[in-house]
Order: C-alpha cells, then sequence, then structure tokens
C-alpha cells in the first residue's frame, strides 16, 4: 500500500512542502530531506506540462510521494497529470459536495470513478495497465483543498464523499472570499476557522493547512490545532529565507569587526 495512503487513513501526522522551481536538483534536494511528500505546484507556478513530469519522476524515484496541485477541478488535466505519474492531486476551490465527487471521479477509473484510459508513465508505458489500474483503484489519493466560505459551509457533504483522503485549508483565499484577504485575525475569518476547528475534532480524515513560510512554531501550533497534513514551507521560500538571514548574519559580523 502506498504509505502516504495508510498514514492517511490512521490520520498519522506527514510533513510535505511545495514545488515551483524547474530545476530537478532542487526537487531531489527536498525529496531527500526528509519529506513523506512533496506537491508540484501547478496553479501558481510557471511550471509547463514537460517539466511537471520530470519534478514528478525525481520525486517518485527517491521514493517520496510526488502529489500535484492541479489548475483547477477539470478531469481532464486531473488525468494527465496522473498519467505521468502523479500518485495523487490537490484539487483547488472544491466548495460542495459535486466538487468533490467530480474529483474522485476524475482520479479513479470506471466502475468507481470516470476517468478516462491512457498509456502513458504511470501504465509503464502500455506494460503494465492492469497492474496500475489496481494499484490506483487503491491507493491513489484525492486530496481537497477547502479555501472559500462556500466550502467552510459545506465541510460535512464534502468529508462525507467516498474517496476524499484528506482535505487542506487554504487561508489566503478563505479570507479573501469573506473580503479580508490575507486578515487572518478578522472576526469573520476567525469565525470560518472555529467552523473548521471544530469540523476537524469530529472528522475521521485528516485535515492539512500549508504553513507556508518554513516556520517551526506556526506548523507546531497547527499540529496542536488537530491538522495532520502540514505542508511545511515552498522551495523559493527555503532559498530566500536562507539566503537572506546567512548574508545578513555576515554583514553583522563584519560590522562588528570593524
Amino acid at each position: 500500500m502506498n504509505s502516504l495512503k495508510d498514514k492517511l487513513k490512521r490520520k498519522s501526522v506527514t510533513i510535505g512542502s511545495w514545488v515551483t522551481f524547474n530545476d530537478t536538483s532542487i526537487s531531489e534536494i527536498m525529496a531527500k530531506s526528509g519529506f513523506d511528500w512533496l506537491v508540484v505546484d501547478m496553479e501558481h507556478s510557471a511550471l509547463s506540462f514537460n517539466q511537471a513530469q520530470e519534478l514528478i519522476r525525481v520525486i517518485d524515484l527517491c521514493n517520496v510521494t510526488p502529489l500535484v496541485r492541479v489548475m483547477e477541478n477539470n478531469p481532464n488535466l486531473i488525468k494527465r497529470y496522473m498519467d505521468i505519474g502523479a500518485h495523487g492531486v490537490i484539487i483547488p476551490m472544491v466548495n460542495s459536495k459535486s466538487d468533490a465527487e467530480r474529483a474522485v471521479n476524475a482520479v479513479k477509473y470506471p466502475p468507481i470513478g470516470t476517468r478516462g484510459v491512457g498509456l502513458s508513465r504511470a501504465q509503464n508505458y502500455s506494460l503494465d495497465l492492469d497492474g496500475y489500474r489496481k494499484w490506483n483503484q487503491k491507493n491513489s489519493i484525492v486530496i481537497v483543498q477547502i479555501e472559500h466560505i462556500k466550502g467552510v459551509e459545506n465541510l460535512q457533504s464534502i468529508m462525507d464523499v467516498d474517496g476524499v483522503d484528506g482535505l487542506i485549508i487554504g487561508p489566503y483565499d478563505l479570507s479573501a472570499s469573506l473580503g479580508h484577504p490575507g486578515e487572518f485575525e478578522h472576526s469573520l475569518v476567525q469565525e470560518a476557522f472555529q467552523t473548521i476547528t471544530t469540523a476537524i475534532k469530529d472528522s475521521s480524515k485528516p485535515w492539512g493547512y500549508h504553513v507556508v513560510e518554513p516556520n517551526v512554531e506556526a506548523a507546531l501550533s497547527k499540529l496542536n490545532q488537530g491538522y495532520t497534513f502540514i505542508a511545511f514551507g515552498v522551495d523559493f521560500l527555503f532559498f530566500s529565507i536562507n539566503c537572506g538571514d546567512k548574508i545578513n548574519l555576515l554583514r553583522k559580523e563584519i560590522i562588528d569587526l570593524k
């Protein structure tokens, strides 16, 4: 069984991150750093389809679970990323039961879903369609993203959809849907988060949160709230924060030497 799938079922803590750079060396470094899973972000990056395939390949070969956040809940897009080897997808802007069912249908073959059958990397280029079909029905992963107040209002029906393996919060878009983008302390935003916190306690499925800036204290806070599918940082922030911290430290030391 896919180890991430098993951990999701048990609501075990898993730590992943977000990939936006095209450089496969960066993805390889991240994959060898101890993450359980890595998400190739096709919604908010300049990555092409071919570039995504190479990133998926590298992550997979490092024995880390490759996921893709697709641009939209579109079955034609979803099946393409599954066909090139993604073990699962993160679906943005899931606001209803029908949205969640649409996502599951796009990932799973009949009779479970409605995914079209193709022969690509996932099917070992036609050499193992049957093996992949069996793997896909049991082990492929569907994570739905709750990032609009409509999704919060329909949480229970979304959680109840068979085939949804977990949910992840998109805090910025959620706050924006309430008219207060990035204002996480606003009363309306806090009310939405409280609804989610209550749902997490009653949910049989794991919940995730993207701690965008790689801050350990922030990640621990989310774990204490019941989130177990933790996206920690993003490739460019690991790079930019470390660069800034190190050069500032060096400049301070230089000044102190004078």
